[in-house]
Formats: structure tokens, sequence, C-alpha cells
């Protein structure tokens, strides 16, 4: 099972040298990939509709495009994850100039995550619909992927159309979409077209939504056995670490392919604390073998 740490946004601040050893360091202790939030702005919530997420106007969020980029020349290894993008609140063309440039700088690196988000305010100020963001991430994906390997892409959709155009650099694959979230809908999309799903919450949580997503993928025809699934571990107990190696293995059986580790929110002090974290619980994972 493939181990990844979750890049800490609203806590790491904006120097990028703390940004580029942050990313060398979770890669020399041996993370397979670093996972990224996504927020475009942060809004204030006194507002009706109400905003109930956990972010606001003074939470922090570096671009994770524009991340990666910079992450591609300072490591070789580390897979680069978005966990989750909101994909419909942005052009969808230039998300596949975006990513397609990244894969080709990081040597095939990317993993697009996708999601529809919560913060509507974002899709206002961005110009996009936050009604039927949805559907439209259906299509999405759809052009995305084939603008990654054709071309010359003509194409007519209910939200899209091509006309003849493509981009270059073109990826040398096509690069996986996972999808993310926490409702069936997301589930039954992911089954439909998506590589994988990141799940969020404990094994006990995420185990109960993949069993229910492999159901679905049995009703869309398509076998699991290529089907990734990952959990971001959410929890707070960060100096319990039997808690990750039973968390870890429990995933594992469920079937989970990825895990990553949060340490946003946990009372850390500054970066290397975060990083002492990581690797502390890196190494209780190995020595356990919860892993393998």
């Amino acid at each position: 099972m493939k181990l990844g740490a979750v890049f800490p946004q609203t806590e790491i601040g904006s120097d990028p040298a703390i940004v580029r050893d942050f990313a060398q360091t979770v890669e020399e202790v041996g993370y397979d990939h670093l996972l990224v939030y996504d927020h475009v702005l942060g809004a204030t919530h006194d507002r009706e509709p109400k905003l109930t997420g956990p972010y606001h106007e003074g939470s922090m969020f570096h671009e994770p495009f524009v991340l990666f980029g910079f992450l591609a020349a300072a490591t070789s290894s580390l897979e680069l994850v978005t966990g989750v993008l909101i994909l419909p609140q942005r052009q969808t063309a230039l998300v596949a100039k975006q990513a397609a440039e990244v894969d080709v700088l990081s040597g095939g690196r990317l993993r697009l995550g996708i999601g529809v988000g919560w913060n509507y305010v974002e899709y206002d100020a961005l110009n996009e619909d936050f009604g039927d963001r949805g559907r439209r991430q259906e299509e999405q994906v759809e052009v995305l992927r084939r603008l990654w390997t054709e071309p010359v892409v003509d194409y007519r959709g209910e939200h899209h159309r091509i006309d003849r155009a493509g981009i270059l650099p073109l990826p040398d694959r096509s690069i996986p979409v996972w999808f993310g979230g926490f409702a069936p809908v997301a589930y039954r999309r992911s089954a439909k077209i998506g590589d994988g799903f990141i799940f969020g919450g404990n094994a006990s949580v995420a185990g109960k939504a993949l069993e229910e997503t492999r159901g679905y993928l049995r009703e869309a025809g398509r076998d699991d056995s290529g089907f990734g699934a990952e959990m971001i571990l959410m929890t707070r107990s960060l100096d319990d670490s039997e808690k990750f190696v039973s968390e870890a293995r429990a995933w594992r059986e469920a079937g989970g392919t990825h895990m990553s580790l949060v340490t946003m929110d946990c009372g850390l002090a500054d970066p290397q604390q975060h990083l002492d974290a990581l690797q502390r619980l890196k190494r209780a994972l190995d020595d356990s073998g919860a892993l393998e």
C-alpha cells in the first residue's frame, strides 16, 4: 500500500525554501506521494446561504498546479496528487493544459484528484455555475482525456465546444483521474468514469464507502482490480502511533491501495514539527509491516 503525506496548506507559510525542504524531506523519508488540498479563494462566513466548510478568508492555500511546477524541479520520485482539485469551478481546457505541463515537467508524476467543492463564493467569483457542478464534471473528465491523448480535438457537448484544437506538449499518457468526496453520487460517478477514489475519515468509514463504490463498479460492468482506493486518515492523535498502524492495517485489509497522513490542525507549531510527526509515523508504519 502506497503512503502519502498531506501538504499542510494552511500552516506551512509562504517561504519557498520551507515549501521546497518540506517536499524534499517527505520524499527522502520514503513517502510515495504528496497530496495537496485546493481552494482558489477564502471567503467570510457571515453570509446567506451559510458557508459550512472549515476554511475562510484567513486560510492560506498554495495554488496546486503552480506548486507542483515548483516541486517537479525540487523532487525526483514523489507523486504529486491533488486531493482534490475543484474541477467544475475551472475552465476545462486550461486545466488540461496545466495538468499536462505538470505531468511533462515532473516525468509523469501527476495524479489528478477532482471534486465538486462546497464554497459557492469561489464559483461565483470564477464565473462558474455552482448548481450544475456535478453534471458538468462528468463532461469535463471526457474533455480532459481527449485533450491529453489527441493532438487535435473536435468536440461538441452540453457544456463544451472545442473546434479542431489541441494542447502541446501532450503528456505521454492519459493522466490518472481520481474522484473525491463523501457522497454516494461521487462514488457512483467515480465508478462510472474514474481511475480511483480518495476517501476521507478512518478505515471503518472509508471501508464502507469503498464497498459501496465497488457495488457501483459492478453495476457499471467494471473490474475493481484496477480501481485505486486512497484514504486520507483524519485523526488528530499524532502521538498515538499504534492508532495509525491499526488504521493502516484495517484499510489495507479492506482493499485500500493508498493512504495519506494529515498533520494539519493538530496543534503543531511550525513546519519542522509537521516533518517530525511524519517521520515518526513513517517509522512506526514501516516497523509494523502494516503497509505490506
